[in-house]
Formats: structure tokens, C-alpha cells, sequence
């Protein structure tokens, strides 16, 4: 009886760190995006800048359309994503100063506010809604993937040929 005792006491001090560490781990890199950088302001910092500042701008399409966006995003970090990605693209609306969101707009920050390891996920998402990804081939991370698998092939290649 006390040894199945002791293993789950065992086991639950393991499954606890662990906990700890994944927490402590998203903690961090919450306080690294909050420390300000060399002009006095965090990442943080600006994104709510630059969302605050173009808030005119977005009008309720733009909002939908980002909130149908980030539905691939599981519900725990979706409010984080919808920030950052509305952050990126209001910061591209300002920097051209534009008097409206297009969706041109939307989707280069869309494009660029996404992590480039799930960029496949977003260009599924963009299919979906029949979005033509030709004028935003140079900001998808797909080349690199077949360039890497078509330079795959060419070694393999070469080393079967000698």
C-alpha cells in the first residue's frame, strides 16, 4: 500500500514541475516582451500604441474578418494572437498611411504577425476564403520548404550517382 502511495506521490511532484515550468517558461516571455527596448518602450508597448492609434480605422468587417482569422488558434492564446496580428496590421496601416483598412493590408499582417512555422495553417485558412496568395508569395515561408526538399533531392541525387 505505501509504495503505490509513494509512486504517486512521485509522480504528482513530477507532473507539478513540469507544470511549473511550461508557466514559468510563457512567463518569461511575457516579461522579455514587456521590457523596454532602446527607445524606453516594449513590444507590448508598441503594439497597444499602434492599435490604440488606428482604432478609427477598423470598422466591423475588418474585425470579423480577423476574428475568422485566428479561429485556427486554440482558444487559450487566440486573444494574444487577434492582439498581435491587429497590432501588425495597424502598424502597417499607419506606417502607409492609409485612410482605410483594405484587405490587402489585413493579410500582409496577418502574413506577418504569424510565426513562420505556421504559415501552412494560415495559407489553409486563407484558401478557405477564396484569398489568391500570388501577391503574397515573397512573405510565405513555402520557398524555403521546397527549396530545402528540392536541394534534399540534388544531394541525394549526386550521392546515388557516385
Amino acid at each position: 500500500m505505501s509504495d503505490w502511495f509513494m509512486n504517486v506521490i512521485v509522480l504528482w511532484t513530477f507532473i507539478l514541475l513540469g507544470l511549473m515550468f511550461i508557466g514559468g517558461f510563457f512567463m518569461f516571455r511575457k516579461f522579455l516582451k514587456r521590457m523596454p527596448k532602446e527607445d524606453g518602450k516594449s513590444i507590448l508597448d508598441w503594439q497597444e500604441y499602434y492599435i490604440n492609434k488606428a482604432l478609427p480605422l477598423w470598422k466591423d468587417e475588418q474585425r470579423q474578418l480577423l476574428n475568422e482569422l485566428v479561429e485556427p488558434v486554440p482558444e487559450l492564446f487566440r486573444d494574444v494572437a487577434k492582439e498581435k496580428i491587429a497590432g501588425k496590421i495597424s502598424e502597417i496601416a499607419l506606417n502607409e498611411q492609409a485612410t482605410t483598412l483594405t484587405l490587402d493590408t489585413i493579410i500582409r499582417g496577418y502574413i506577418l504577425a504569424t510565426p513562420k512555422k505556421d504559415h501552412r495553417f494560415l495559407i489553409k485558412k486563407l484558401k478557405q476564403k477564396d484569398i489568391d496568395l500570388t501577391p503574397y508569395e515573397h512573405l510565405l515561408d513555402r520557398q524555403s520548404k521546397a527549396r530545402s526538399k528540392r536541394e534534399l533531392q540534388e544531394a541525394v541525387e549526386r550521392k546515388q550517382s557516385s
